[in-house]
């Protein structure tokens, strides 16, 4: 059935959300990030960044502050764009000034542009079940109630299959998510959730809580059996990039998951920092990492997801055992 709403997505986990509830076709904008499903990218890009931001994770940190000291948003919209497409909704999202634009500046986008009767569906999901939450409430406003109902009981179909998988392994492994690498910041809101899916026990923080910094000297304090570095927006190839940082800012000789290549780099941009449908997939990447082999099966699968790194700092493939 084709989906007879013009949607507007300025958020890659809304549009993931959009297509998940079957309405693909309705789309007639979405952001600069968002590459997901296929063929998205060619539809008109309606936000871009405020300034053009360095590629190392210690200046992004430093221009992504400025701006907002300098009282800025980090993205704005491409006003003309969203004029053309004429949306009925807009979904977007108000959980973290640095992932999308605000939702302050859509709504004054919407007056600017004198767009009246535009519903605005904005996210802001902090824990597992909320983002499970959102995808009934997009597919509500959308007019796709049951397949949102439908999608969100799917996605929690597998995780709860995974996690009473993984509960009835003999162990529950600690592991350190990894957020960002300069500075070192450590997964919050719904990570510590997909980490007990995976079978370990999360370090540091709480379902719902926010990404804490912490120093080298506070990281050294900890010994996680497992580490998982998955920098929000990063790809491995980028994350690759700051192979050598990552010895730098992590307390590498102290760990124990270092010295016994049990730390893992996954794609931070498709996977974990974006809350929808594929954080199923982040679970499966986790369970992967945390027990390799009892999870063999998903090891495979997700094998171009994520990189093992070695002691002395190399990368080798997910699912080498060098």
């Amino acid at each position: 059935m084709m989906c007879t709403m013009r949607i507007a997505s300025l958020l890659p986990s809304a549009t993931e959300i959009v297509a998940a509830v079957g309405a693909r076709d309705g789309l007639v904008g979405v952001s600069h990030e968002c590459d997901f499903p296929a063929g998205v990218g060619d539809l008109p890009v309606l936000t871009r960044p405020r300034v053009s931001f360095p590629r190392a994770s210690g200046a992004i940190d430093r221009a992504v502050r400025q701006v907002l000291e300098d009282a800025l948003a980090v993205y704005e919209i491409e006003l003309e764009r969203l004029r053309e497409v004429a949306p009925d909704v807009i979904v977007t999202q108000d959980l973290c000034d640095v992932c999308a634009v605000s939702l302050d500046d859509v709504r004054g986008a919407l007056k600017e542009l004198a767009l009246d009767g535009v519903e605005i569906v904005s996210l802001k999901p902090g824990r597992l079940g909320e983002v499970w939450d959102d995808v009934r409430r997009v597919g509500a406003a959308l007019g796709r109630a049951e397949e949102g109902e439908r999608a969100a009981a799917e996605l929690e179909r597998r995780c709860t299959e995974l996690a009473r998988r993984t509960a009835a392994f003999e162990t529950r492994p600690s592991v350190l998510t990894v957020e960002w690498l300069d500075p070192v910041m450590v997964g919050g809101t719904w990570m510590p959730e997909l980490v007990a899916i995976a079978g370990g026990t999360a370090l540091v923080t709480e379902p719902g809580q926010h990404a804490p910094t912490l120093t080298k000297e506070q990281l050294a304090e900890l010994d996680p059996d497992v580490v998982l570095l998955k920098p929000c927006g990063f790809e491995l190839e980028r994350t690759a990039e700051e192979a050598e940082l990552i010895r730098e800012v992590l307390p590498w000789e102290r760990w124990r998951a270092a010295r016994e290549g049990r730390v893992f780099v996954a794609d931070g941009n498709a996977y974990f920092n974006r809350p929808g449908p594929r954080l199923v997939e982040s679970a499966e990447i986790l369970a992967a990492c945390v027990h390799p082999d009892a999870c063999s099966d998903l090891v495979a699968k997700h094998a171009g997801a994520a990189r093992r790194i070695r002691p002395d700092g190399s990368w080798a493939a997910f699912d080498s055992a060098d």
